[in-house]
């Protein structure tokens, strides 16, 4: 039985090899037979018993001992999260089962491994002994049921059978586990066992990294040497973190040289397409053999050690070496050596830790304190610090609480200061470069806090500072601070860069270029940096670094020239005593240089006893990682005020209205009611102390980036909101009084049950069309509030109501921001016992005059209701609530109330309605004849064509390797035709499951060849004589084909599920024919939509009567277009896509753009000549135009903007659109994005004010068009806390908007980059809110869901990583065609070298004939030789430079590698992507206004070329058209791209804009229809 079930686990592990590419496997290293052996003995032993063997599991803990606790009222409420747990694997594997055809394959985390007495063991002891698991068991894949998704806890399964790595395609490495049940991807250890794990995970990371370095298909060199081998995979390895403590990494790669042989030589077998087998490389066989004489030479010398016995192997021994295949064991090894040879290798491991802790340099432990005396003279005068700015608390900016060094955010400090608590000017050397015990010291800062985003990193300019590239400006828009004390600091270095970091309780901070004041303060610490950079240089040039003493290095800087930038002085005395009294700087770098000859050199040695010889204080470093921030701020700021207020930043310019929404709340919600409950005591020194060894112990396994997690949710915190409970069951309320109707029945429901108007309830009058509150729970407070559609008699007596369910605004997305008066009306509806009325309530369904003109009428409406409201609330009478707007979370929207079909009483209920047509959708139904059925709401019929799961055809994909080739790999639908459905007899012909269909397969281009899908059309599929059967439900909707001439041609994006088809594929053979006449193909049939019919009537009559008549009907659909005013316009993208959305019937036409960038204000008036462009401020534009209405009274604006104003000139002020003439109003409002702004308090509400999202909205507020969209950066949803979207959403709601909220990918819209946007639509109550349009591409991006309120997500669109109508657009698509050009080309206009190859680039070049802005930002020569140095092969950056020296043209010689790179990789992700290439069959990552190679989005090299890419390259990765215009510099131009809205995109909106405008005669028609029948 056990060889049968093993026999079987080894079939099914080599199904899930196939399915899941794992590219090793390699067995225990136990033989086969002894593995058999030991298998068939436990099986005997437990014949007698039935139940399988057990680990034993630790007792509980009875003996609790009790504390007292403060705990804040705001901390009291605890939501509990409890896990599943299950007592057998094989319950488990059922619980987290999704789609799987052969052996289970599961994710594993939280996991320990463990021996039958529950004691850890690690990994390596799998060979010798019986291993279990202790974990938590997750489904491999993505699944719709979130409580599978949570996962299952098993306590001590298994055991054990065997283990496998893969990953080597993906350069990461993945270990499996496997079970006879099932296999497990081991995705992290729990904290406990982590440092028993890492261990195997450093294992096989080696394998991996030999491995890249060794295959072709990787772009590595199986000829290269064995030192190239190891230094190659040392440098790389040396980032990771579990040889962060310093293990000597070659020794450890040489040690594991038979490992890391016999798992490569394992991939042999597996192996199709390689050049050389690994078993055949000399470099591996020199490694396997250089780790065999590294434990000849170990064994050699038995010994005793800390108690373990280190075994040597008998003579002749040598003979019996290990050299294993993945799947086979020869040679047997004794038990007992085994055992040995593991103990031994497992002390090993923590020795060489170990021997590293115990060399570092003292300075790790103590820190020698600076005396000020000693370096004051190399520092100004005393001076103390001023400003002219209002400084927000440090505080107020960021969280409080709890927390840990390495979790704390990063910003970035411009012009800053440093001073003491007298604020006098103070150096910050004087401060200890690592978080010391006692300090006597204290310094505070001052500057303006902007997100550090990473980019702008200047390595080899000139600069006299550290800055990045917008530090250097005057202007810097961020919030001015103050700044807690500083507990620590560290510089990075590379070059000639010093990037020097400050940290603080509540941040780090990146400092930019420092205020004038302090500039001079800030000079002596960078020229001892760039000593320090040096001193290092000098030392790495010589062949012996521990010939130069301490003193021959200080010779050698006396004799620097005068021009260097190190220079201190040609007398050594002088430069002694530099060197020592500013000795930290230096040390610190020494500390974190990598090479560890340079780190322990005779000069440091020399330096450290200098110090120690001149100072007489030193600290004692902590290691203490756990922040615990309860005390105040005690920056001497906090009391001053500025001397002069000279805001730079210019107040937005609000209406009334939406300077009360935005200020009330601030005033509401102030700093300490939201810290509430922070100086709660949280643990005492003695937990903390134990708290800080733990950390020392246990480090994160892997650093997470964002672009590439799995799931991404975008939550809207919760945090201030006031808590409210949904209802979840009604109690029903007990009376003495007599429940009964009032009046007579007046109708019948279809069942029979009598329908009434009226009833009395505990002596309460409640009628149809009212609301009443239903008793849900304990707490009054929280009951639900329900609006009666109807009531009815039940057939036994039972006196019911239908009720819809009506929330609280903190109980919707809106939390804390809504007004508490307001309700809305749910689709969550349900039966009542009209006794579990508590008491009627008063709700207002409110249904406001819409427009500009009743703006004056609803404000003084509604003035003299919050009054009303008020004076109740003094007087204590109950609340009178409103609801205008019906929620639908499931859909991310507030829609307008059904006026018409609300409370009714005629047993109608459009909830109900509602939950019907879902069904109907979420239903199978199969007509008699079998021709035809219903699937998910779609009707399908033989011979239709259908969009097949790409998942049923083909399971393997390619794995990420790295940003810009994420979406290598993804397959689009297949396309197919329906022949014939097959299932079993009609009593089950409604189940799906038991239903399959007969479909031909039609091929796409990209499924013959990289080159055919880049040179077809993206909609040509073949026809092939290939039949399958396939599952319902792998059916993913329906699509059509038709004949190439009927396909609409001038269209920027594709949103028409419609293919042609003119060639047979044989796929046998890999040929390609024209149909043969004997093959009728049966095209699709039906009408295309206006837009395609109105490109095939173009042709058709005499000339010139075409173009006179297609000019009429632009004019016409002008007229009948939206007229638009897109603010924050920049060069135009949002409006070029909506224009472009309707071919001659366009739903926008941009007649008004503000745009305050003059180049940028240039560039959309070149695009777009018909629009009149205001190129200036938008707070002195709405100034202007309320100014020229005659409605200054309700606009509120600085002086500034008031005589801004004044100043336009007239031709100007008669073109501003007045109210009534503008329907639709756009734009993306920069905001700030990180601020804690709802921790700003009342005094603080000016910096709120400067918002510019406030200005735009208080445009809508003032014209009231028909239609809004706000677009943003993804994070708009969460920044400040998630106030600023919940306030706008607010503010929109109560101008009486519909409103509808949502992330898009734009990649999945045809833009071949990928660029993640939220947008907010909004349409006036007499609109239809425009749907957002469906992802037609494959792109690898997550659903892109928002926390709504509780636990409830919402994402816009579904996610396309698992099929969708398209291929992504790649990088070879969108510019192969483009000619080749040099770094820094300059030349505005070029020829085309050819025809357009890909459908992308036909569509993108339109008619023009030259291109424009084919041009570079030129590269520094060092960068340019860098650049040249990165191989031309997807994936390649800097990690791929070679570590050597370069000369460059003045004759300097210079490191090719960045010294910052690898010095600060592990704290950086591995810096990946910086001078990073494109992969051709990649995508762009997202556009930013200034590419570079160190910058954020660092992989900007083309593919081929060395050069970084043009503008006219990003242009089109963002999907503007050759004929797009921009305007200004290089720079200028490339920010005006990166700002944009991807035009694809905007076309998409832009479709259902205008379906939606279509849509609204249909809707009226149909609902005056649909009441008479319900009357």
């Amino acid at each position: 039985m056990v060889s049968a079930a093993l026999s079987e686990s080894m079939d099914s592990d080599a199904g899930m090899t196939k399915k899941k590419k794992i590219d090793s496997v390699f067995l225990k290293d136990g033989a086969a037979e002894q593995k058999q052996r030991k298998r068939l003995t436990s099986q005997t032993a437990e014949e007698p018993s039935v139940s399988r063997k057990m680990p034993k599991r630790a007792a509980a803990c009875l003996n609790f001992k009790e504390k007292p606790l403060r705990i804040s009222k705001k901390d009291s409420v605890i939501e509990t999260n409890r896990d599943r747990g299950v007592e057998e694997e094989d319950l488990a594997v059922r619980l987290t089962a999704g789609k799987e055809d052969g052996r289970p394959c599961r994710r594993l985390v939280d996991f320990i491994f463990h021996n039958k007495d529950g004691i850890s063991q690690p990994f390596e002891m799998l060979e010798v002994d019986d291993i279990f698991i202790s974990g938590h068991i997750l489904p491999l894949e993505e699944s719709a049921d979130v409580e599978k998704l949570k996962g299952v806890r098993c306590e001590g399964f298994g055991r054990i059978e065997e283990w496998a790595i893969s990953g080597y395609e993906d350069g990461s490495p993945v270990i499996w586990v496997s079970t006879v049940m099932a296999d497990y991807d081991c995705i992290k250890p729990s904290s406990s066992y982590k440092k028993f794990y890492d261990h195997f995970y450093a294992k096989a990371s080696a394998c991996v990294e030999v491995y890249k370095k060794l295959s072709r298909s990787y772009g590595g060199n199986p000829d290269i040497t064995l030192d190239e081998l190891l230094a190659g995979v040392v440098r790389v390895m040396s980032g990771m973190k579990f040889f962060s403590r310093g293990v000597s990494i070659r020794d450890f790669i040489v040690s594991q040289g038979q490992f890391i042989y016999n798992q490569l030589i394992g991939l042999d077998e597996t192996s199709k397409k390689t050049d050389m087998l690994f078993v055949e490389l000399p470099v591996l066989g020199a490694l396997r053999d250089e780790s065999s004489n590294l434990v000849d030479l170990a064994q050699a010398q038995p010994e005793f050690s800390h108690g373990s016995l280190k075994i040597g192997p008998k003579s002749g021994d040598q003979e019996n070496k290990m050299n294993k295949s993945a799947t086979s064991c020869p040679d047997e090894e004794n038990e007992d050596l085994k055992l040995a040879r593991l103990l031994q290798e497992e002390e090993h491991w923590h020795s060489m830790k170990q021997k590293k802790n115990h060399s570092s340099a003292p300075s790790s432990k103590y820190y020698i304190k600076i005396n000020e005396d000693e370096i004051a003279n190399d520092y100004p005068l005393p001076a103390y610090y001023k400003t002219s700015s209002v400084e927000t608390d440090e505080y107020m900016v960021f969280d409080h609480g709890t927390g840990y060094v390495d979790d704390l955010p990063r910003s970035m400090l411009h012009n800053w200061a440093l001073y003491n608590s007298d604020s006098r000017l103070i150096s910050l050397e004087l401060l200890p470069m690592k978080p010391c015990a006692e300090i006597d010291v204290t310094i505070f800062g001052s500057g303006v806090v902007t997100t550090d985003d990473g980019s702008g990193y200047n390595f080899d300019g000139e600069s006299t500072h550290s800055s990045s590239s917008g530090s250097a400006t005057s202007e810097v828009e961020g919030i001015p601070v103050y700044l807690s004390a500083i507990k620590e600091w560290m510089i990075e270095f590379g070059s000639s860069m010093v990037f020097i970091s400050i940290r603080t309780d509540m941040a780090w901070y990146r400092l930019g270029k420092p205020s004038k004041q302090y500039e001079s303060w800030y000079k002596p610490v960078l020229k001892t940096a760039r000593l320090a950079i040096s001193i290092i240089s000098l030392l790495k040039d010589q062949t012996r670094v521990a010939r130069l003493s301490f003193m021959d290095v200080v010779k050698k800087v006396s004799d620097f020239d005068k021009d260097h930038p190190a220079y201190v002085s040609s007398n050594p005395g002088v430069v002694e005593r530099y060197v020592v009294v500013h000795g930290q700087i230096i040390l610190q770098q020494f500390s974190e240089y990598p090479d560890q000859n340079i780190k322990k050199c005779a000069f440091v040695i020399g330096l450290t006893q200098k110090m120690e010889e001149r100072h007489h204080t030193k600290w004692l470093v902590k290691k203490k990682k756990l922040l615990l921030r309860g005390e105040p701020n005690l920056n001497p700021r906090g009391a001053m005020a500025p001397v002069i207020s000279k805001r730079k930043t210019m107040q937005a310019t609000t209406t009334r209205l939406i300077n009360r929404i935005w200020g009330e709340y601030y005033s509401n919600y102030s700093p300490d009611v939201l810290n509430e409950g922070i100086n709660c005591e949280v643990k005492e020194d003695d937990d903390v102390e134990e708290q800080e060894e733990k950390e020392d112990e246990v480090e994160e396994q892997e650093e997470k980036e964002d672009d590439d997690a799995l799931e991404e949710n975008l939550v809207v915190p919760e945090k201030t909101q006031t808590p409210c409970s949904a209802p979840k069951r009604t109690k029903s309320c007990s009376s003495n009084k007599e429940t009964k109707w009032d009046g007579e029945s007046f109708g019948k429901k279809t069942t029979g049950e009598s329908l009434y108007k009226r009833a009395i309830v505990q002596g309460d009058v409640i009628s149809v069309g009212g609301a009443v509150l239903v008793l849900v729970d304990e707490s009054d407070d929280l009951s639900a509030i329900t609006f009666v559609e109807y009531m009815f008699e039940r057939l036994d007596g039972s006196k019911m109501f239908h009720g819809r369910i009506m929330q609280r605004s903190c109980q919707t997305v809106l939390g804390n921001a809504g007004n508490e008066r307001e309700i809305f009306l749910t689709n969550e509806c349900m039966d009542f016992e009209l006794e579990d009325i508590k008491q009627i309530i008063t709700v207002d369904i409110r249904s406001m005059p819409w427009g500009h003109e009743h703006r004056k009428m609803n404000a003084s409406a509604d003035k003299v209701d919050r009054a009303r409201a008020e004076e109740r609330k003094k007087k204590g009478l109950p609340i009178e609530y409103y609801c205008r707007s019906l929620y639908c979370p499931d859909r991310g929207a507030f829609f307008t109330l059904p006026f018409g079909s609300m409370g009714l009483g005629s047993a109608f209920c459009d909830s109900c309605k509602i939950k019907d047509n879902d069904g109907d959708k979420g239903s199978f139904k199969m007509n008699a004849s079998m021709t035809s059925f219903i699937y998910r709401g779609t009707e399908y019929f033989t011979y239709d064509y259908v969009y097949v799961s790409p998942s049923h055809f083909s399971s393997e994909r390619e794995g990420e390797i790295f940003k810009g080739g994420r979406n290598v790999g993804l397959k689009a639908y297949v396309i197919c035709q329906l022949t014939e459905i097959t299932g079993p007899k009609r009593s089950k012909q409604d189940d799906a499951s038991s239903i399959h269909v007969k479909v031909r397969r039609f091929f796409r281009p990209e499924d013959i060849s990289v080159e055919k899908a880049c040179s077809s059309d993206i909609r040509e599929i073949y026809y092939s004589e290939e039949m399958h059967t396939v599952p319902v439900d792998m059916i993913e909707g329906k699509c059509e084909v038709r004949k190439k001439q009927d396909l609409p041609q001038d269209v920027p994006a594709i949103f028409e599920h419609v293919f042609f088809c003119e060639y047979l594929y044989d796929p046998s053979k890999g040929s390609i024919k024209h149909l043969p006449s004997h093959i009728k193909l049966l095209y699709s049939s039906g009408k295309l939509n206006d837009d395609a019919m109105s490109w095939k009537k173009k042709g058709k009559g005499k000339e010139g009567e075409n173009d006179s008549e297609e000019g009429k009907l632009k004019e016409a659909s002008q007229e009948n277009s939206l007229a638009t005013l897109d603010i924050f316009a920049g060069c135009g993208g949002l409006s070029e896509g909506l224009k472009q959305s309707g071919n001659l019937h366009c739903a926008s036409v941009t007649k008004w753009a503000i745009e305050y960038d003059e180049e940028a204000g240039k560039a959309f008036k070149l695009n777009h000549p018909e629009s009149t462009v205001f190129v200036n401020n938008c707070n002195v534009i709405l100034r202007a135009i309320m100014q020229k209405c005659g409605d200054v009274d309700d606009c509120i604006s600085t002086t500034e903007a008031i005589e801004l104003a004044a100043s336009l000139g007239k031709e100007e002020i008669d073109n501003l659109p007045l109210p009534g003439e503008v329907d639709f109003i756009n734009g993306g409002p920069p905001c700030q994005g990180f601020s804690g702004m709802n921790r700003f308090n009342q005094s603080t509400w000016s910096k709120v004010q400067c918002e510019m999202i406030l200005a735009f909205l208080s445009f809508a507020e003032y014209y009231r068009p028909k239609f809004f969209l706000l677009e943003n950066v993804r994070n708009f949803v969460s920044f400040n806390q998630g106030q600023t979207f919940r306030l706008t959403l607010a503010s929109l709601l109560e101008m009486g908007y519909q409103v509808r909220f949502g992330i898009l990918e734009a990649g999945a819209y045809g833009v071949p980059q990928s660029r993640k946007r939220a947008f907010i639509w909004a349409a006036s109550p007499e609109e239809v809110l425009p749907e957002w349009p469906e992802p037609m591409h494959v792109f690898a991006a997550p659903e892109l869901k928002i926390t709504l309120s509780g636990n409830s997500q919402y994402a816009a669109v579904r996610s396309t990583t698992k099929g969708a109508p398209f291929r992504s657009i790649t990088v070879r698509d969108t510019i192969a065609d483009l000619p080749p050009v040099g770094n820094g080309a300059s030349v505005m206009t070029l020829q085309y070298k050819g025809e357009p190859i890909s459908w992308f680039q036909k569509k993108i070049r339109g008619n023009i004939e030259i291109i424009n802005d084919h041009i570079a930002k030129e590269m520094n020569e060092l960068n340019l030789i860098r650049c040249q140095r990165i191989p031309k092969r997807p994936g390649a950056d800097w990690r791929d430079l070679p570590d050597e020296k370069v000369k460059l043209s003045n004759g300097q010689m210079v490191d090719l590698i960045p010294w910052c790179l690898p010095n600060t990789a592990k704290r950086h992700n591995q810096w990946k992507g910086l001078f990073g290439r494109l992969d051709w069959e990649g995508n762009f990552p997202t556009s930013i206004t200034d590419p570079q190679p160190m910058g954020k989005v660092g992989m900007c090299f083309h593919p081929e070329q060395d050069r970084i890419v043009t503008v006219r390259e990003c242009a089109r990765s963002q999907g503007f058209p050759d004929s797009y215009q921009f305007y200004g510099t290089v720079l200028n131009k490339h920010r005006q791209i990166g700002n944009a809205v991807p035009p694809p995109l905007a076309y998409a909106l832009g479709r259902k804009l205008k379906e939606a405008i279509e849509s609204k005669g249909l809707c009226s028609k149909s609902a005056s229809v649909f009441l008479k029948e319900i009357l």
